[in-house]
């Protein structure tokens, strides 16, 4: 559980930091006086692993936060919401997504959009300082290797590091478990694993893993 999460009648919600403005097509549901944002899990794979159980994220309200693909920035979104004191640093290698998630982030005064390819880390390692959290979504067959790389020269002792994989961008050959098996080997070399979760029905083939620089 993210600290500032509201869960409501089964909808995660987070508090709009932006009143009245949506991002994508979420509900905006006032309680108490208060709006919020309605996260939904088809549109976020973190939602969706909170939605499955997830444990020991690690984000917290000031945490700073390195973001590989972060696209268009719905996830984004939702953690600016909850990162009241934090900051994330979003970074996407294509120019199209980067240019709606700078429109969104201009509302938004914790989120500083980087257009840069996330394996090559000296390129865009002066425009970043070193963060208490990793997240990556990033749907290539080397995905593991550019989050170990990132880990590796951005992520604070005791951080965490939070990896989506998509397993037929890793292995269309194998079954998703093969690939999560193998995937956890790798990681577990570099890194200690403290949760994961396979993220079907709200998003496919996909798993979740949650490490802790160690």
């Amino acid at each position: 559980m993210i600290e500032g999460l509201l869960i409501n009648k089964g909808k995660l919600l987070t508090k709009n930091q932006v009143p009245k403005k949506k991002v994508y097509q979420e509900k905006l549901i006032k309680i108490k006086g208060i709006e919020y944002r309605e996260w939904i899990p088809k549109h976020s794979k973190l939602a969706s692993a909170i939605k499955k159980k997830i444990s020991q994220l690690g984000i917290k309200k000031d945490s700073t936060i390195l973001y590989l693909g972060c696209s268009t920035g719905t996830t984004v979104s939702h953690l600016s919401d909850l990162l009241t004191e934090g900051f994330i640093f979003a970074i996407d290698s294509s120019p199209r997504v980067l240019r709606e998630l700078i429109l969104m982030a201009e509302d938004r005064n914790n989120i500083a959009p980087i257009l840069a390819d996330a394996f090559q880390t000296e390129k865009f390692k002066d425009k970043i300082s070193q963060v208490d959290v990793i997240y990556q979504d990033i749907a290539q067959r080397n995905q593991a290797e550019i989050f170990i790389e990132n880990c590796k020269n951005f992520l604070k002792k005791e951080g965490f590091a939070i990896l989506c994989l998509k397993s037929r961008s890793v292995d269309v050959k194998k079954t998703p478990r093969q690939v999560y098996k193998e995937i956890r080997n790798q990681l577990e070399r570099e890194l200690r694993v403290v949760d994961f979760r396979e993220l079907d029905p709200f998003q496919k083939q996909h798993g979740f893993f949650v490490c802790k620089n160690i």
